[in-house]
């Protein structure tokens, strides 16, 4: 009995080594989406997202619909559906307070201003939203990578065989963008984001199947000029086409509940935005 109790022990100790040493490779090397969330731990990244002023949106189109995930479970996004049918859809990634009204209001703007699009509000958060920077940090830390994955591909599956999908996002959703183009594969028309972590493996960026428009702040201490130059330099490399955009703002200047928003960079963002998918959501 002795020995099966320390045969027993030393195999959970094994275990526990193994799963450390997985751990610790995996922090070693984290992802572009791992490598923003860290970011959260910084006081300073912290602060520089204000407490949100509050937004009150309330839709007279949008719906809430539930859709099968990969993983087994089910995942619930927000949908604009197109008044006339169409294979045109737009995957919203939000910022890294949630799936908020600030987002909800901002795609049917978009909606409104393209015509002829179906918009489908992503929830990488699983329902929660957060109101305050400490809280926003730990959903955002709390992503599990596989599960925003499956949460994605449901909605490309759902979007259907033959859909053609633009991505946009902001903040935590700018990195999240460029991932979605990255799985969305042949289906992707063209993907946008805003002031998000760009993908630094020039490898993935080379599977990339459409153009991307990226907003970036150049007061941003984080993704700053230099995190955006390397990703101007990968794109070139991968032989992507960027259509790069940097203002005199600082990160999160688009939400005009951010205390530091930039009503004329915003405007040009925008403006921009629009221009590229009517080009591409023909």
């Amino acid at each position: 009995m002795k020995k099966l109790i320390i045969l027993t022990l030393l195999i959970a100790f094994s275990a526990f080594t193994f799963a450390q040493s997985k751990k610790v490779v995996c922090c070693a090397n984290p992802s572009s989406t791992q490598r923003f969330a860290m970011l959260a731990s910084n006081p300073e990244f912290r602060m520089a997202h204000l407490k949100p002023s509050p937004i009150h949106f309330q839709s007279s189109i949008g719906t809430n619909v539930t859709y099968q995930t990969p993983d087994g479970k089910t995942s619930t996004a927000y949908l604009l559906k197109a008044k006339k049918p169409t294979n045109n859809y737009i995957l919203v990634i939000h910022e890294w307070w949630g799936l908020n009204d600030y987002v909800k209001r901002e795609s049917e703007k978009i909606y409104n201003d393209l015509g002829n699009v179906n918009i489908i509000d992503l929830d990488l958060y699983d329902g929660k939203i957060a109101t305050d920077p400490k809280d926003a940090g730990k959903l955002m830390q709390a992503v599990v990578e596989d599960r925003a994955k499956a949460i994605i591909n449901g909605a490309i599956t759902y979007a259907g065989a033959k859909a053609r999908i633009a991505t946009i996002g902001w903040c935590f959703g700018g990195g999240w963008s460029l991932q979605t183009g990255l799985l969305a594969g042949k289906k992707l028309a063209g993907t946008v984001m805003y002031y998000g972590m760009p993908e630094q493996d020039v490898a993935k960026l080379k599977t990339l199947n459409a153009d991307v428009l990226a907003n970036f702040a150049n007061k941003d201490q984080w993704i700053n000029p230099k995190v955006v130059g390397k990703f101007n330099d990968d794109m070139k490399a991968a032989g992507k086409k960027l259509y790069l955009h940097q203002y005199d703002a600082d990160h999160g200047f688009a939400n005009p509940s951010n205390p530091a928003y930039n009503s004329d960079a915003t405007k040009d963002a925008y403006a921009n935005t629009i221009a590229f998918f009517k080009a591409r959501l023909k």
